[in-house]
């Protein structure tokens, strides 16, 4: 009978280890699927901020040659562009939901959504 339970006991851990096991296979997939995805948005923000620096740059420069000093254009009554808010509190859901069509009204060029706004 010793035995007997000795053996039950030993599949028990051995099942047990299997299950800790397909968990940590699972959980080891899972951290590399959300570091693929950080990796992306990372690369995504670093190409938007670019973009952005060279908007800014090209504003400026019309301004400056259209005798408009950069500094004393004043924004904080603008309205934001259609399809966004400006409420704090739907912004991160807003922001979340535009961030994929921003992100694809950017790879198809913001010439395009210059374009239709005009």
């Amino acid at each position: 009978m010793g035995l007997g339970s000795t053996a039950k006991k030993l599949q028990k851990v051995a099942d047990m280890a299997e299950d800790v096991y397909a968990k940590l296979k699972q959980l080891r997939e899972e951290v590399n699927a959300t570091r693929k995805t950080v990796e992306a948005t990372a690369e995504r923000t670093t190409r938007l901020e670019a973009e952005l620096a060279e908007q800014r740059s090209l504003i400026d420069h019309l301004l400056a040659a259209n005798g408009v000093d950069p500094e004393s254009v004043d924004l904080s009554d603008a309205e934001p562009p259609v399809g966004e808010t400006a409420a704090d509190g739907e912004g991160g859901q807003s922001a979340s939901k535009g961030d994929t069509g921003g992100a694809a009204g950017t790879d198809s060029g913001s010439d395009t959504t210059t374009t239709g706004a005009e």
